[in-house]
């Protein structure tokens, strides 16, 4: 296809030709020539408050799609905003493009107007950082930006668009996407995997990491289930495999249970897939770090960058792949890891259950149980409802009770990064609205970016948020207290009413104070997300004194 027009528009012309259906931005003078190709593209265009805010839903969208999310700023301040999200996305692999409106070209190196170096200031934390200086080369950048975002192991990818160039003439083709290699399983390697796991007494499989599809992950949890092998999830990826599988024995990292960490150090054979062991699901280098234990790595990374401990074998392929290679794979030992797996199975079936409210620990006057406001929740989930929650200690309600049915379910920060819940669940929610999203934040992660709620109100991104709020930043005084108790300093809270605010954006607000407030607050602000379509907010008022559930 042959076209006359800016560079700005052969940008947009090339993300439709990408399948990029959405994306999130916040204005800048520096790149109007993509925002005029914007308009009327058949592109949404969701006008976000706040960088941070549109990258998060970049990331998020990458997260829950396994495409390239697509965030918008522009230079200097719009660009340090989004940068929150890059170092995400680089340590989740997550694949998103960030496109930086810059300087004119004729400016640079006169410390002009809100000049900055995007591969100074990125180079550190993206899998490319790229310049359009030719007109012509519009579309061929684009496609070489999606390719690293997507291939080997996924990442962020940044394309600085000088104002002036995105202006200059474009003439030529669009550049069409450029094929990503999903890997291969040998049958070398999958005589390989077949006899290591054959011979074990206690077989372990450990998944997550980036490149699954709702194929794979079905895939993976038939063979698993089939061959009655163990299967531990990592840190904040716990959507591979059905929460109430048979074959589940939990997930690794903060808020794991004792079971599910002596399954992953004592498996004689421990099969990788997608996931590497790096700090967080080791306890900090400590958990399976013997160079004489059995591991198989299936991973499309060559360099497996955050792996520790040994590496028996490397099998170069992602999720989809290797899934599709062992998918029928039996190896007739089901029976024979029955006792292996009950221990980790039931530990996980025991921590995952719902809590008893009425026998719950008494609260101070005025507050309730975040505990009775997830159980009420969970009884009334569809089947297919999606999650996301940031960093803090409300995410553990999240992670222990809220069941990952289906993938994608699961949307967090590996790297322990705020203000994630309200973005990653309106991004969540405008790609699949005919699903329940649902964010757990904390009082201290909500304010960091909810702003992004009026996003929500504005695009119809019908969710629930449920904002647990104990005045203060919970996780760091929770480790205050342990290295310098009775000294609280610099972690207390002052907060708004949520409720409130749901509202003065047009949304829905509930209060919870007590537990016998937790029902109600529950089904009327359902009703208000699936029936008015709206998004809804309960604010749960909790004691301080209750950190964890």
């Amino acid at each position: 296809m042959k076209t006359t027009t800016h560079a700005g528009q052969a940008i947009v012309d090339s993300l439709a030709l990408h399948g990029v259906n959405r994306v999130f931005a916040v204005p800048g003078e520096s790149y109007l020539a993509v925002l005029d190709g914007l308009h009327g593209a058949d592109i949404e265009t969701v006008v976000c408050r706040q960088e941070g805010g549109a990258a998060y839903m970049a990331e998020a969208h990458g997260k829950f799609t396994g495409e390239p999310g697509v965030a918008m700023v522009t230079r200097g301040p719009g660009a340090a905003n989004a940068f929150v999200a890059i170092h995400a996305a680089w340590q989740d692999a997550t694949p998103m493009v960030l496109f930086v409106g810059l300087i004119p070209v004729a400016d640079r190196e006169r410390e002009s107007f809100q000049e900055f170096d995007p591969k100074a200031w990125f180079g550190t934390q993206a899998k490319r950082v790229l310049v359009l200086d030719e007109a012509s080369r519009a579309s061929e950048v684009v496609a070489e930006a999606f390719f690293a975002a997507k291939s080997g192991r996924p990442g962020p990818v940044i394309v600085g668009l000088p104002e002036d160039v995105i202006t200059h003439e474009f003439t030529g083709g669009l550049h069409a996407p450029i094929a990503v290699a999903e890997g291969a399983v040998s049958l070398a390697e999958l005589d390989l995997v077949r006899t290591a796991l054959a011979r074990a007494e206690k077989p372990a499989l450990f998944i997550g990491g980036q490149r699954w599809t709702p194929t794979a992950a079905a895939a993976i949890t038939t063979f698993a289930e089939a061959n009655g092998i163990p299967v531990i999830q990592d840190w904040r990826a716990s959507d591979r495999i059905p929460f109430n599988s048979e074959v589940f024995v939990g997930a690794l990292g903060y808020g794991r249970t004792a079971e599910t960490a002596r399954i992953f150090a004592e498996a004689d054979v421990l099969l990788a897939i997608g996931a590497v062991p790096t700090d967080v699901p080791t306890d900090g280098y400590t958990l399976r770090q013997s160079l004489d234990a059995t591991n198989i790595v299936v991973n499309i990374d060559s360099s497996l960058r955050g792996r520790s401990g040994a590496v028996t074998a490397h099998i170069l392929a992602s999720p989809v792949a290797f899934a599709a290679a062992v998918k029928n794979l039996r190896l007739g030992k089901a029976a024979h890891w029955d006792s292996w797996r009950a221990a980790g199975r039931a530990a996980q079936a025991a921590f995952s259950e719902l809590p008893d409210v009425a026998s719950l620990p008494a609260t101070r006057e005025g507050t309730g149980h975040m505990s009775a406001v997830v159980s009420e929740l969970v009884r009334r989930l569809p089947q297919d409802a999606v999650y996301s929650f940031g960093a803090g200690n409300h995410c553990a309600w999240a992670q222990r009770y809220l069941p990952t049915n289906v993938f994608p379910s699961q949307l967090s920060m590996r790297n322990g990064s705020m203000g994630y819940s309200v973005p990653a669940a309106a991004a969540a929610s405008l790609q699949s609205p005919d699903r329940l999203a649902v964010a757990i934040a904390g009082d201290g992660e909500f304010l960091m970016n909810g702003q992004e709620f009026a996003t929500a109100v504005q695009y119809g991104a019908a969710m629930l948020i449920i904002v647990m709020d104990n005045g203060q930043y919970g996780t760091i005084r929770d480790h205050q207290e342990h290295h310098f108790p009775g000294r609280v300093s610099g972690t207390q809270l002052a907060n708004p009413d949520f409720a409130a605010y749901a509202r003065a954006f047009g949304g829905h607000g509930e209060t919870v104070t007590s537990d016998d407030q937790a029902a109600i607050a529950v089904e009327r602000s359902l009703k208000a997300v699936q029936d008015q379509r709206i998004p809804a907010i309960i604010h749960v008022i909790t004691d301080p004194a209750i950190a964890l559930p």
